[in-house]
């Protein structure tokens, strides 16, 4: 894969406990806090502050407990695995699919049923793990991570064939950049011809939200069904309101005639 930084955030090199320091117990408990979303009826959440203290210690016991493992409070690099699963898993082997397309949606399913989701923080948003894995090693409140979230899918689907998915996007945050280099490569289809005729969109294609009538894109995700007036998508960085900097990765509805969205084909990928 061209984007690996996923790999740093689900690994651990050396055991820690209390009385530890420093950026791999933040770590530790960034997916204390993000495994809440998995064991809501446990107490695991914790400051995010690096410091291995006696709360971080009583939350990875809790945590212990809702594995079913010893509660020593310790966590070794066999227990941080256990405790970055659901990245392992939606970074797994891509399902055997026929057609790409089908081999994209699933992928863009895997991060949806693992929970991806940010962190927020005193420090701001856009934080923790899944970020950092989507947005090349960065985090915090500029890196909107939605393009990340669908440019990891993209090259998830294209390593397992032996591709690279820069071959028909350029790597980038921005939804800007893939805008423009789609219309100068051909791959860029406007919303006024969606309308007219929305089979040009296909499952599998990037959605790109634009302020109406302006050059400037803010949003994107992929598009998984197409329908007379709506696109069905998974997105990452929205929430519930349909926002454009949201906390997680949502399965969504959203209608290409009462906004301005565009679309930027992934054939060939």
């Amino acid at each position: 894969m061209i984007k690996t930084a996923y790999q740093n955030e689900i690994a651990l090199d050396d055991a820690l406990r209390r009385g530890s320091k420093g950026t791999a117990v933040r770590r530790i408990q960034e997916w204390l806090c993000l495994s809440a979303l998995r064991f809501p009826a446990a107490s695991v959440v914790v400051v995010i502050d690096g410091d291995f203290g006696p709360a971080t210690e009583r939350a990875v016991k809790n945590l212990q407990r809702a594995l079913k493992t010893t509660p020593t409070g310790e966590v070794t690099p066999a227990f941080f695995e256990q405790i970055a699963q659901p990245m392992r898993a939606a970074f797994g082997p891509i399902a055997a699919e026929d057609k790409l397309p089908n081999q994209l949606i699933a992928t863009a399913k895997q991060h949806l049923l693992h929970r991806a989701s940010e962190l927020q923080t005193g420090a701001g948003q856009n934080l923790g793990p899944w970020v950092r894995a989507y947005c090349d090693g960065y985090d915090g409140s500029p890196f909107l991570w939605c393009m990340g979230f669908v440019q990891t899918v993209l090259d998830q689907v294209a390593t397992a064939n032996g591709r690279a998915f820069t071959a028909i996007i350029p790597q980038t945050l921005s939804c800007d950049v893939v805008a423009m280099a789609g219309t100068q490569n051909g791959r860029y289809i406007p919303n006024a011809d969606i309308r007219k005729n929305p089979k040009l969109a296909k499952p599998g294609d990037l959605f790109l939200l634009r302020f109406t009538n302006t050059p400037d894109w803010f949003h994107t995700g992929l598009i998984t069904e197409v329908d007379e007036d709506v696109f069905e998508t998974i997105e990452g960085n929205t929430n519930e309101q349909s926002s454009n900097n949201g906390t997680a990765v949502f399965a969504r509805v959203r209608n290409f005639r009462k906004a301005t969205i565009d679309v930027y084909r992934t054939e060939g990928l």
